[in-house]
């Protein structure tokens, strides 16, 4: 072990997307992150295929949307499990009304990117093995394949999925529900006639689910005979086997890229801070696959945490900054828990429970109910404590990407946001809020499609921390400055 530790600010555990973005987040506003990852190359298969429309919503806050949706596929739809209704992702509380197909591992790929080209040091083939706390910072060993290295940091973040070492050594529980079922997933190659894409039912109840990739297929089917360890690898035998009894005949599956197991656990950490560890991403919270929300929590969970943490490092923060983090992403991860639970267990009915499932899907066919239904699915719900009440649709909500008009001409309301600092949005045609320019950055602007809104205090993350539409002077303002706006 080297004599002298490497020292960062931010030492991140894993390089999926809550690392990445979370190291985005945090180089933005200059503090120095090390990514320590036991992989010595991003993995060759792709896990997931989706970004929603709440995770191009965040994105698109620091300019980083646009590119991936140049590459990926629209679907006007959101991704549901239960229901025979199609949730509609139009007129909803988005600016992007569309789930976008595009595969995870280009994600990750354009994430790494850009968390490099700030300045984010990367570590491949590391592992981080253990790791001691104290009042001014942590300690990690690293394990490097050609022996140990130790790196201090003001502060540890887990994002190492849901075996996360960083969670079981920092003491956190994760309590929840164990898995009951199992599924198989297998990435091959298959004669479509013989297995066409879509659902094919078997005689005796079974299903296999096929879904459309380049230059192969997806197949998803109940694991009928799970092994008594869980981990134990698939193979494309376990896979055919259970393929071919499911739909009763036998069609034969080729050239396995990529094949694994997953369950219907849900667990969520009992606390998403202790002390100067963090957990972000599938190290906080694991849930059933229904609505394809993985990769899109993690992208929530760092962009949430990234100023806050930054802010804690300046040591401009008030003390309460960064507790927040578990306050509003914990109830967000007890949300996408249910969220998912009921999806999993909608689609476990059986005949006589047709009646629920019909009464959700009127529901859902209702305008109104299908916009609601799909909101609360994709998290476009998520409205976050402010220290003013009111019922302004904008108040502790993503603000929306409205066009703006400024003395340097028109822009829109997402590009303010791109450095990640807070906003005060002043909208009178008086500048009644410049003696706050030198707390905070302070953007005079008509918008004319807000005419009763006055100002709005827009946190680094986009959401809405305050805002006045009544004349005069707001007290709340220097409290709401305070507590989200730190310098």
């Amino acid at each position: 072990m080297s004599s002298s530790p490497l020292k960062t600010d931010v030492l991140i555990a894993g390089a999926g997307p809550a690392g990445l973005m979370l190291a985005i987040e945090l180089r933005l506003a200059g503090i120095d992150v090390t990514i320590v990852e036991r992989h010595p190359e991003r993995p060759g298969y792709c896990r997931g295929f989706n970004l929603n429309a709440r995770s191009l919503d965040l994105l698109a806050r620091r300019g980083l949307a646009d590119a991936l949706i140049a590459e990926g596929h629209r679907v006007p739809n959101a991704a549901v499990g239960g229901i025979d209704t199609m949730l509609l992702l139009a007129g909803t509380a988005t600016d992007h009304p569309f789930t976008l197909g595009i595969p995870q591992s280009r994600v990750e790929e354009y994430l790494e990117e850009h968390a490099v080209e700030l300045g984010t040091e990367i570590l491949r083939g590391h592992e981080l093995r253990v790791f001691t706390q104290d009042g001014t910072g942590v300690t990690a060993t690293v394990h490097t394949g050609q022996g140990e290295r130790e790196i201090r940091a003001k502060f540890l973040a887990g994002c190492d999925g849901s075996r996360s070492v960083v969670r079981k050594q920092a003491g956190i529980a994760f309590p929840g529900t164990a898995a009951t079922t199992y599924a198989l997933l297998g990435d091959v190659e298959v004669d479509l006639d013989e297995l066409p894409l879509g659902v094919t039912h078997g005689p005796d109840g079974g299903s296999v689910f096929v879904i459309p990739r380049p230059g192969y297929v997806r197949i998803v089917t109940r694991d009928g005979n799970p092994p008594e360890d869980k981990d134990t690898p698939v193979t494309l035998e376990i896979l055919q086997a259970q393929v071919d009894a499911a739909i009763g005949r036998h069609v034969e599956l080729r050239a396995p890229r990529w094949m694994t197991r997953f369950g219907d656990a849900a667990r969520l950490a009992s606390r998403y801070r202790e002390g100067r560890v963090l957990l972000a991403g599938d190290a906080a919270h694991i849930h059933p696959p229904s609505g394809a929300i993985g990769v899109n929590v993690a992208l929530d969970d760092a962009v949430n945490l990234g100023w806050k943490l930054a802010a804690t490092v300046r040591g401009t923060a008030p003390a309460h900054l960064l507790d927040t983090y578990h306050t509003e992403r914990h109830a967000a991860g007890e949300r996408i828990l249910a969220n998912t639970r009921a999806q999993m267990l909608l689609g476990e009915l059986s005949e006589a429970d047709d009646p629920v499932k019909n009464l959700l899907s009127r529901i859902a066919r209702h305008p109104a109910g299908n916009r609601a239904f799909t909101e609360v699915i994709v998290g476009l719900d998520a409205r976050y404590e402010t220290v003013v009440s009111g019922d302004h649709p904008w108040l502790g909500r993503l603000a929306p990407d409205v066009p703006l008009t400024t003395s340097s001409g028109e822009t829109r309301l997402t590009a303010l946001l791109h450095p990640a600092r807070p906003v005060l949005l002043d909208l009178t045609p008086d500048n009644a809020f410049a003696p706050y320019t030198s707390t905070v950055d302070t953007i005079t602007a008509a918008c004319p499609s807000q005419p009763d809104l006055r100002a709005a205090l827009l946190r680094p993350d986009g959401h809405t921390a305050w805002l006045s539409t009544t004349p005069g002077t707001d007290p709340t303002l220097p409290l709401a400055l305070a507590t989200w706006a730190p310098a």
